[in-house]
C-alpha cells in the first residue's frame, strides 16, 4: 500500500467547510465508542450498522452531510481502537492496556473517505469532494504524479489538516518493489546518543540533534503563547506559530531518517539492528528527550520497510550484552556508560564501545540466520525421505476414490517388460 500526498488549496469558506467535516468525523467515531461500552457484545459490524442510525437520527442532522463510507470508516477506527484493547489484555502487556478513550478535536485531524464522495479531474490535478457538506473542488499541490495509477487503484482518501494547512493523502493499491544490486556487504549498527549509529566496519553518522538546535525557538513561542488571552484571535495566531515549529522538528527528523535508512538498505546486502525498547527506556528522566530525539524507533520501521521494497533482509537481535562482550574473543567486559572504549583483559583488544557493539550485533545476527537455514534444511531433508519412502511404497492415492481398478493388460512375450526383463 502506497501513500501520496498533496497539499490542497481552496478559499476560507472551503477550509471552515473542510473544519465542520474534520469536526463530524470526530463525532461520529466518538458515537460508536459509547455505544459499544453502554452495549456490551458489540461487534465491529454493529458499529457500521450504527453509523445509519446516527445518520437518520434528527438530533444530529449534520452527520447525514458526511459520506456514508466516511461514517464507516471513523467507526472502524474506533474499533480498531477496542481490537488493539482486547489483544493487549490477551498478550498480557505489561502496564496500561490501552483502554479506548475519547478523542477531542485538536488541530490535527483526519477525516477519511473509501471509494465515494470524491472525484479526481481528468489532469489529476483538482480533486472535488461530493458529499452533502458541498466543499467544492481544491487544487492538489505536491510532486506525486497520479497519473501512473487508475482511479480503481485509489482504496481510500484522506483529508489531514495540520498547522500549516489541509493535506490530502491517497492510499493506493499497489506493491511497491525495487531491484538491488548485490554489494557482498554486511552491517550491524548500533544507535547511540553521541552518534546517531556506528557501523560494524567502524564508521560512524553524527546525531543531528534537531529538537536540541530548535529548542530555543521552541521556548520563545511557547512563552509568547502562554502571554496571550484565552480565546483570543492572538491566542490561536501565537499556537499555529508554534505548532509550525514543532512540525518543523519533526518534517527534518522524518527526512534524515528516511534517507539515512534507504541509504543504508540499498549499500547492504544484510542489515543487523538492536531490538531496542525504546519505550522502556524514555523511562529515564535523564535521557527521555535525546532519546526521543534520535528517533530510533522511526529508523528501524524505515529499515525494515525499504529492506522489503529492496528485498535485503534486516535482523533485529536481542541487546543483551552487546556492549559488554568482547567482539575478539567473547569476554564479557563490565563497562558503564560514561566508558566509552572497551578494553578486553583476557585478550587485549582495546576497540571504540559503539563499534565493538555494532561486530557483536552483527555476528549475532549471522548465528541466528545460520541456525534458521539449518533447520530449514533439516526439515526439508525430512520431508523429502518420506516423500520417497511414499513413492518407494507405492501408496498414491487416488483423485476418486469411488473409481475402479483397471484390470491390467495383457503383456506379450513381444513387448518391452516394464519393470526389469521378463523371466
Amino acid at each position: 500500500m502506497l501513500v501520496y500526498e498533496a497539499k490542497i488549496k481552496g478559499t476560507e469558506a472551503q477550509y471552515r467547510i473542510l473544519d465542520e467535516m474534520l469536526r463530524t468525523g470526530l463525532f461520529v467515531r466518538n458515537k460508536a465508542l459509547r455505544y459499544w461500552m453502554d452495549n456490551p457484545g458489540v461487534n465491529g459490524m454493529d458499529l457500521n450498522k450504527y453509523c445509519k442510525v446516527l445518520a437518520d437520527n434528527p438530533e444530529f442532522p449534520w452527520v447525514k452531510k458526511l459520506n456514508s463510507m466516511a461514517r464507516q470508516a471513523m467507526a472502524e477506527r474506533a474499533w480498531l481502537a477496542i481490537v488493539r484493547f482486547f489483544d493487549n489484555c490477551k498478550q498480557k502487556v505489561a502496564g496500561k492496556k490501552g483502554y479506548p478513550k475519547f478523542k477531542k478535536l485538536l488541530t490535527r485531524a483526519s477525516v477519511e473517505y473509501k471509494t465515494c464522495g470524491w472525484k479526481l479531474s481528468s489532469d489529476r490535478r483538482y480533486i472535488t469532494f461530493t458529499d452533502k457538506f458541498g466543499a467544492g473542488t481544491f487544487r492538489l499541490w505536491g510532486t506525486r504524479d497520479l497519473h501512473f495509477y487508475q482511479i480503481d487503484l485509489l482504496k481510500r482518501v484522506r483529508i489531514v489538516r495540520r498547522s500549516d494547512g489541509y493535506y490530502v493523502q491517497f492510499c493506493i493499491n499497489h506493491e511497491r518493489k525495487e531491484t538491488h544490486e548485490l554489494t557482498g556487504r554486511m552491517l550491524g549498527l548500533d544507535v547511540g546518543l553521541n552518534h546517531f549509529y556506528t557501523d560494524s566496519e567502524g564508521n560512524q553518522i553524527e546525531n543531528p540533534r534537531f529538537l536540541r538546535q530548535g529548542e530555543k525557538s521552541l521556548k520563545r513561542a511557547a512563552r509568547q503563547l502562554s502571554r496571550k488571552n484565552i480565546g483570543s484571535k492572538n491566542r490561536k495566531k501565537a499556537k499555529n506559530r508554534l505548532g509550525r515549529k514543532h512540525l518543523k522538528v519533526e518534517r527534518q527528523r522524518k527526512d534524515f531518517v528516511v534517507k539515512l535508512a534507504r541509504c543504508v538498505i540499498q549499500s547492504s546486502d544484510l542489515v543487523a539492528i538492536e531490538d531496542l525498547q525504546v519505550k522502556n527506556m524514555v523511562k529515564n528522566h535523564h535521557l527521555a528527550k535525546s532519546i526521543s530525539d534520535a528517533s530510533w524507533s522511526m529508523f528501524r520501521q524505515w529499515l525494515e520497510y525499504f529492506g522489503q521494497v529492496f528485498a535485503v533482509p534486516v535482523v533485529a537481535v536481542p541487546p543483551n550484552y552487546t556492549s559488554q562482550d568482547c567482539s575478539n574473543c567473547g569476554t564479557v567486559v563490565k563497562k558503564t556508560l560514561s566508558n566509552r572504549t572497551h578494553q578486553c583483559h583476557h585478550c587485549g583488544h582495546i576497540q571504540d564501545r559503539d563499534w565493538n557493539a555494532a561486530i557483536n550485533i552483527l555476528n549475532i545476527a549471522l548465528s541466528i540466520l545460520s541456525k534458521m537455514l539449518e533447520n530449514t534444511v533439516g526439515q526439508t531433508e525430512i520431508n523429502a525421505s518420506r516423500e520417497n519412502d511414499l513413492c518407494l511404497v507405492g501408496s498414491t492415492q487416488l483423485s476418486k476414490p469411488t473409481r475402479g481398478k483397471r484390470k491390467p493388460k495383457e503383456q506379450s512375450l513381444e513387448s518391452r517388460a516394464i519393470f526389469g526383463t521378463p523371466n
